[in-house]
């Protein structure tokens, strides 16, 4: 009861979900990527059983936390540097992220994907994927999870909270990737950055969060305005229409034209350029003619 009175115990409820969220967005855009590749019927399915063996190996490492204090020892020394089991949990994971981070992005770029589409993974090779990934990013966020808070009932609400907001947000995120190709080329430079700094912190080479997090909230940040910038050029746009033959000063539909003696009119130039050429003179393409006082000059031959 003292726990739910307490401000000091909410602050650092508060504080943690929150840091519990952000580093949870990475296993989000992970799982994403990897689900991605399944046929649709089986996507939704991998990210909840990808997002619901996030939580379990969570809740289990937060309940060993004699265990997790343990894997702080080293356990050998290269170069008289002391690697300890979470060093060498956190080394294997970021290589495995950073390698499989450039992959996709090589085919990304290479334009594989498509060249790819009729083969898809296979459910099992992504779940285990996904929970490789799970046990290195679950670790680091145990391991953050106890350096902020004391009591356990704290830490475990803090994170199945978190985890059930991941659950819930999942769908639409990985829809959202899949519909903007620039948006997974940026998660994809993400999990590299993300990759790295775990490879660093195997180093004992402490990265602070906001060093990793700032740059990609500013990226995400950038890349949404570019979205609305370019989704607000496409509703501008001039609308295309279909050519006509002008025959005897009259527009007759292509499709209806029985002979070649009209006047072909690119209808692409726009309605304005129409409207602005008020004392006679038209444009005339397709076939490239200009015409005077309503009498057309045909490139091919005459009016």
């Amino acid at each position: 009861m003292e726990l739910l009175t307490s401000p000091e115990v909410w602050v650092a409820f508060a504080t943690l979900l929150l840091l519990e969220i952000v580093l949870g967005i990475d296993n989000v855009v992970f799982i994403s990527i990897l689900s991605g590749k399944l046929p649709p019927e089986q996507q939704a399915k991998a990210r909840t059983l990808g997002l619901s063996l996030a939580l379990i190996t969570r809740l289990l490492l937060l309940l060993s936390l004699s265990w997790i204090i343990g894997l702080t020892a080293d356990l050998f020394t290269v170069f008289g540097m002391g690697i300890s089991g979470r060093d060498l949990i956190l080394l294997l994971g970021g290589l495995f992220l950073l390698g499989k981070a450039t992959y996709e992005i090589h085919e990304h770029l290479e334009g594989n994907e498509h060249a790819k589409a009729g083969k898809v993974a296979s459910f099992a090779s992504v779940i285990t994927q996904i929970l490789i990934l799970d046990i290195v990013f679950s670790l680091d966020s145990v391991i953050t999870a106890v350096g902020m808070v004391d009591e356990l009932a704290v830490m475990v609400a803090a994170v199945v909270i978190a985890m059930g907001i991941m659950l819930v947000s999942a769908g639409p995120i990985s829809d959202f990737v899949g519909r903007h190709p620039t948006v997974k080329m940026l998660a994809l430079t993400f999990l590299v950055l993300i990759g790295a700094s775990l490879i660093a912190e195997g180093f004992e080479q402490h990265i602070p969060k906001g060093y990793v997090y700032g740059p990609i909230a500013f990226s995400i940040l950038v890349e949404f305005l570019n979205l609305r910038a370019k989704a607000n050029r496409a509703k501008n746009e001039p609308v295309h229409l279909r050519a006509t033959y002008v025959k005897d000063g009259a527009p007759v539909p292509v499709g209806a034209a029985s002979s070649s003696a009209g006047t072909v009119v690119d209808a692409s130039v726009s309605t304005a350029d129409h409207a602005g050429s008020a004392d006679g003179h038209a444009v005339v393409e397709g076939g490239r003619g200009t015409g005077e006082g309503g009498q057309g000059r045909g490139a091919g031959g005459g009016s």
